[in-house]
């Protein structure tokens, strides 16, 4: 009897099983994919707009003139006349050599000077005499009171008057030479600046020891602010935009929240064999002092301006192939999402470029877009751009 209440139950389990099966698969269907929840997102609306590019440059600031002062003479340091960190006009003294030899070499050259200049008036009114007397024995001569040979000697004597002028006054010439050379020679002992500027560094003591003796000694440094060399790095794959005028604006640490402009104005015709980049100066205004050599600077080149160009936020692109050039973007189609691939082009602060794919006004997903799948129904949480 249990035997046959036990087969009699194994025909009803089966039945029911299948029957709960066919819920199951029949509850399936009644819950699609279709059916997840909204998704919320911020979007915004497609608009073109002007795009500069640029070059992400870092780079140092140095003056454009500076000069190390040297003394051309040896001798001791007797005055010195400035102190660092003062400003100099161009000309103004430094400091003076002592250089007393100098100055008594220039009394004896004077003196040879005036000895040359008297031996040359003596020889031009001995000149003035034989000039005269060749005259007086012509017309002796010409009336027959004279012989010719007086009249030779007189003219072999004018000669000879005339180039005892020249050899006098070559000789004034050179004793002129003299004593320039001296007086130059004294000028370089009074130590003056070359520039207009700031002494940067004084290296010059009263009772120092300079000039020949020390040759490659520096007595200041002197620099001028007033218009700095901004010398910056550019990747030879960023060259082609390079043009010597473009603007380049830059901001330094030093000077947190301020923004600077320099125009550039070389470009190395070379590359640089160690990292493929080609050296570009700009120069920079500095009339009001701001600045100073030495500072280190982030800045960017301005190559060019478009316009008509469509923009959009990185994190609105997935799967971003920067090499290729190509994105997928989610759009906005009624209150569904669409994904899309895009073109991308240049890549700034203010967004990424999309050269195809995307037309003014369509609006895309900008943010969530990772919680998004192809045709999820969204809530714009906040539409940008509005």
């Amino acid at each position: 009897m249990k035997r046959f209440l036990l087969f009699a139950c194994i025909p009803a389990a089966v039945l029911l099983i299948a029957a709960c099966s066919r819920g199951g698969d029949a509850a399936k269907q009644a819950t699609p994919e279709a059916a997840r929840p909204p998704v919320a997102v911020e979007a915004s609306p497609a608009t073109a707009g002007i795009l500069t590019e640029r070059i992400d440059v870092t780079g140092i600031l140095a003056p454009k003139f500076e000069v190390d002062v040297k003394s051309e003479v040896a001798g001791l340091v007797s005055e010195v006349y400035v102190a660092e960190w003062v400003r100099v006009k161009k000309g103004e003294p430094l400091a003076k050599i002592d250089i007393r030899e100098q100055e008594a070499f220039m009394k004896r050259t004077q003196a040879a000077l005036e000895s040359a200049n008297s031996a040359e008036l003596q020889t031009r009114v001995a000149d003035n005499r034989a000039r005269r007397e060749l005259e007086r024995m012509k017309k002796l001569r010409e009336n027959g009171l004279a012989t010719q040979q007086a009249l030779d000697d007189s003219v072999s004597e004018a000669e000879a008057a005339a180039s005892r002028v020249e050899a006098a006054h070559a000789q004034v010439r050179a004793a002129e030479e003299d004593l320039n050379q001296v007086r130059t020679r004294l000028a370089k002992g009074r130590i003056v600046a070359p520039i207009d500027g700031i002494v940067s560094e004084r290296r010059a003591n009263v009772g120092d020891l300079v000039g020949e003796a020390s040759a490659n000694q520096s007595l200041f440094h002197i620099v001028d602010n007033r218009v700095l060399n901004l010398t910056v790095a550019v990747p030879s794959g960023a060259m082609a935009g390079l043009r010597r005028g473009e603007p380049l604006e830059f901001t330094t640490d030093a000077l947190p929240g301020r923004t600077f402009r320099g125009t550039v104005m070389f470009i190395n015709p070379t590359v640089n064999e160690a990292d493929r980049s080609v050296r570009v100066i700009a120069e920079v205004n500095n009339a009001a002092g701001e600045l100073k050599g030495g500072l280190f600077i982030q800045g960017r080149i301005v190559t060019g301006k478009r316009d008509g160009v469509i923009l959009v936020p990185r994190e609105a692109l997935s799967g971003w192939d920067i090499a290729g050039k190509k994105a997928k973007l989610f759009i906005v189609e009624g209150d569904r999402a669409k994904s899309r691939e895009v073109r991308t082009g240049a890549a700034t602060e203010g967004g990424v470029e999309i050269t195809a794919g995307l037309k003014p006004a369509e609006t895309y997903v900008v943010r969530g877009a990772f919680n998004v799948k192809e045709g999820d129904k969204l809530i714009i949480a906040r539409k940008q751009g509005n």
